[in-house]
């Protein structure tokens, strides 16, 4: 069984920054990709970023330029960095490693931007 574990959300106020830390329970190398979705209030879960097996990073079109995904191979560990935030991207944000035959999901942490 797969467990993903997320850390670093909270509060910040517009224009901050905060940093998504997600460590997985395997090598992150077993999947074929790993990453980050978000789901706010009333909306549907929505893909933020996520990197391949092979380091090629995917990304939303409201996130490039603000968001950056990468790993620490030797720690398991996936972050994703969020710059300039908004109100908008307040949200829960999840955690998510695939295989060919498996989706897995982290418990979810909150981020939300407001002043």
């Amino acid at each position: 069984q797969v467990q993903l574990v997320e850390s670093g959300g909270g509060l910040v106020q517009p224009g901050g920054s905060l940093r998504l830390s997600c460590a997985a329970s395997g090598s992150i190398f077993s999947f074929t990709s790993v990453g980050w979705y978000r789901q706010a209030p009333g909306k549907q879960r929505e893909l933020v970023a996520a990197i391949t097996r092979g380091g090629s990073p995917v990304y939303a079109d409201s996130m490039k330029g603000r968001f950056t995904i990468s790993r620490d191979n030797a720690k398991n560990t996936v972050l994703l960095q969020m710059n300039s935030l908004k109100p908008e991207d307040t949200a829960v944000y999840y955690c998510n490693a695939r295989t060919r035959s498996t989706d897995n999901w982290g418990q979810g942490t909150q981020v939300t931007v407001s002043s």
